[in-house]
């Protein structure tokens, strides 16, 4: 039964990762939390668990996202190559700094970090003077702080990267596209956190069976046979939607994410 639940998780999670960019996991990582709490998953490793499971579904996620997204023409690669270059290195970091965090820590950080970009989304809070993408070196730069908070929150990325580049005048289906590439494609987020947790929970006495690390397997294995199917579903959505209600929409998903995070802890 939590088999076909963690199928009906992937569906959900992959529209939402072609819609938004987001790879998912602000959904999929709460999810789970409750998943492994009915499981009887030490509390201790609960969030750990979740986060680790989440990044390498979005391996398998973002290729079908991102053919949507290129088909529509809204793949720019020179920009997407400049910004993934920092992206392994803050991934596999970010990785290593949650596994030396408590559960309850990552939960109010990870609820805080929902609340601070549903605001800024929201309210389209910004510079006053216009911003334009900075050059390779500023964009490497940001790409690394992007994989190492995305690692830490097992977001993939999609929730900092569609904010930054919104942020620095890029329109918003050209950001969610570009998202869903660094977060995929590249796959420098998504691979370099999953093999950090994979690393870090490796022998942890409170895995439950058929985990390796902090990577659940039956979990992977539902969300990711059905996620893939879905992402091109909102892929095609999002550029059916206007920027504002996209932008309005993602601001709502991250309002409600940020309040279960802070239940959690």
């Amino acid at each position: 039964m939590l088999f076909v639940g963690y199928l009906v998780l992937g569906a959900f999670a992959g529209m939402l990762a072609g819609l938004f960019g987001i790879g998912g996991g602000l959904i999929i990582v709460p999810v789970l939390v409750l998943s492994f709490h009915a499981q009887g998953v030490a509390p201790e490793i609960i969030t750990h668990l979740a986060l680790g499971t989440s990044l390498p579904t979005m391996i398998f996620t973002g290729f079908s996202s991102l053919r949507a997204h290129q088909e529509a023409g809204a793949v720019d690669w020179v920009m997407i190559r400049r910004l993934g270059a920092g992206m392994f290195i803050g991934a596999w970091l970010g990785g290593l700094t949650a596994s030396q965090l408590s559960a309850s820590t990552l939960n109010i950080n990870i609820g805080c970090f929902a609340w601070t970009m549903a605001l800024q989304m929201g309210l389209n809070l910004k510079p006053k003077a216009e911003r334009q993408m900075p050059g390779p070196v500023g964009t490497g730069i940001a790409g690394t702080v992007i994989g190492w908070l995305s690692a830490l929150f097992g977001i993939g990325g999609g929730s900092m990267t569609v904010p930054y580049l919104s942020w620095n005048s890029v329109p918003m289906r050209n950001a969610v596209a570009a998202s869903a590439a660094c977060s995929r494609a590249i796959c420098r987020i998504a691979l370099a956190g999953s093999l950090s947790y994979l690393y870090a929970g490796w022998g942890h006495a409170d895995l439950p069976e058929w985990s390796v690390g902090y990577i659940y397997l039956p979990a992977l294995l539902g969300i990711v046979l059905t996620s893939t199917q879905f992402a091109r579903v909102g892929a095609k959505l999002a550029h059916r939607l206007s920027p504002k209600r996209l932008k309005q929409a993602f601001a709502l998903l991250m309002l409600v994410v940020g309040a279960k995070f802070m239940l959690f802890s």
